[in-house]
């Protein structure tokens, strides 16, 4: 077949003169594409005879390889010096000084969590877990809440879904992390001591109430433990977190079912120009609820009452948070305010201690 030679001249050519990728592909369409000269003449090898088609075949197939890698190479070519011209022209000098960049901040949730386990476990006390989304009797139940207890009602708590083959009553979102204590007094006897921080869930919103908030279970249980006991270890702990010298408790009788006697503790303070002062002054401010644990409690958690007894505290993490930190508003925790995390973060590293200081 006449015409490869001068083809192959016309178009490898063409290749070498392209000066940018779009003319590198027009050779391209014109040679190769569906109605490029190569293909049309490839496909007029049905006009020939056997003998003649298999030797322009050959040829053409050739023409059509050589022009190809003609075109990759100069393809190759382009995108070197496409690069080299980045190189030269966005390249950076790494001795000038960086850009400033503002470091993250930890959570005023995190930072009080992190405060009060240093606190209690400098007190000899171990961090115990448990699920967000409880069974009714580890939340209730097991807890000596009655089946008529106002908690056990839609308008306080989240009940999940549940398949109607499903037998007994539904799972919930913990409404306070003390189905912790009953799961660790089964696990691990007695005697104990823990605290069991977390999250816990409530249908309620407000300034001072989140459906999601958080708290902080303590747990002590041993044969002569005594309310002597809790209100000292409630005591240091106040002294410890507000970081005084002195801080007086004073013990009001109230009830929870889980815990008998039952006591509200309040905190002597003061408000000097709407800031806190702990351990002064003539007023009281509440601060958590405690108890001796209840009987059918320590039976429930699998412990004998008549050779162990023991005492249990519930505070809210957010609420110390706001005393700590002055903070007014509970929604601001979760509202993602960059500029209210800014103020109120920690630094990341400073991980609070007792002998180093909390919120240093």
């Amino acid at each position: 077949m006449d015409g490869v030679d001068e083809l192959r001249q016309k178009y490898l050519g063409l290749v070498a003169a392209a000066e940018d990728e779009s003319s590198l592909e027009k050779v391209r369409v014109a040679a190769l594409g569906k109605k490029g000269e190569i293909n049309l003449m490839l496909r007029r090898l049905v006009d020939l005879d056997k003998d003649e088609r298999r030797k322009a075949g050959i040829s053409l197939n050739e023409l059509k390889t050589e022009v190809s890698s003609a075109l990759a190479a100069k393809k190759a070519a382009f995108a070197d010096a496409a690069l080299d011209e980045m190189l030269r022209t966005e390249w950076i000098d790494v001795t000038l000084p960086g850009r400033p960049r503002r470091s993250g901040t930890i959570h005023p949730v995190s930072q009080v969590t992190e405060e009060v386990t240093a606190i209690f476990a400098d007190l000899g006390f171990e961090v115990a877990e448990g699920p967000q989304i409880e069974t009714d009797w580890h939340n209730f139940d097991a807890l000596n809440m009655h089946p008529d207890h106002p908690a056990r009602q839609e308008h306080d708590t989240f009940f999940m879904a549940r398949n109607e083959s499903d037998d007994g009553p539904p799972n919930v979102l913990r409404t306070h992390t003390s189905p912790v204590q009953i799961r660790a007094m089964r696990e691990r006897g007695a005697p104990i001591r823990i605290i069991a921080p977390g999250r816990v869930y409530r249908c309620d919103y407000d300034q001072t109430h989140t459906p999601m908030f958080h708290q902080v279970e303590g747990l002590a249980i041993d044969r002569d433990v005594t309310m002597a006991n809790l209100k000292w270890l409630l005591e240091e702990f106040c002294r410890a977190y507000f970081e005084v010298d002195r801080a007086e408790l004073r013990f009001r009788a109230s009830h929870f079912p889980f815990t008998e006697p039952s006591a509200e503790v309040d905190l002597r303070c003061s408000w000097d120009a709407g800031q806190l002062k702990v351990g002064e002054g003539d007023q009281w401010m509440e601060i958590l609820g405690s108890g001796m644990v209840h009987p059918n409690v320590l039976r429930a958690g699998r412990i004998e009452p008549r050779d162990w007894q023991g005492f249990a505290f519930g505070i809210g993490i957010d609420r110390l948070a706001m005393l700590k930190y002055g903070i007014p508003d509970l929604r601001n925790f979760f509202e993602s305010d960059l500029r209210w995390l800014r103020h109120f973060g920690f630094a990341p590293l400073d991980a609070p201690t007792l002998h180093c200081g909390l919120s240093t």
